[in-house]
């Protein structure tokens, strides 16, 4: 039974997250063969503020560039 667990972060809409969902358990059944019924998918969302790349979180990256 595949268990696929994605991280991302928040800000995606309800059918976002759906399309994501639908898409996973379709690639999982083509590439391995896995029957859909035994396809499991779960979808964790993460504040911007809690997620950081090269030390600075995707709420910094997303903010406006402050003005001098």
């Amino acid at each position: 039974m595949p268990f696929i667990d994605v991280t991302i972060a928040q800000g995606r809409s309800p059918e976002q997250i759906r399309t994501l969902m639908h898409e996973l358990t379709e690639a999982a059944h083509r590439a391995i063969g896995a029957p859909i019924a035994n396809i499991r998918v779960v979808v964790r969302e993460v504040p911007t503020t809690h997620w950081a790349a090269g030390d600075v979180t995707v709420a910094e990256r997303q903010a406006p560039a402050a003005s001098d």
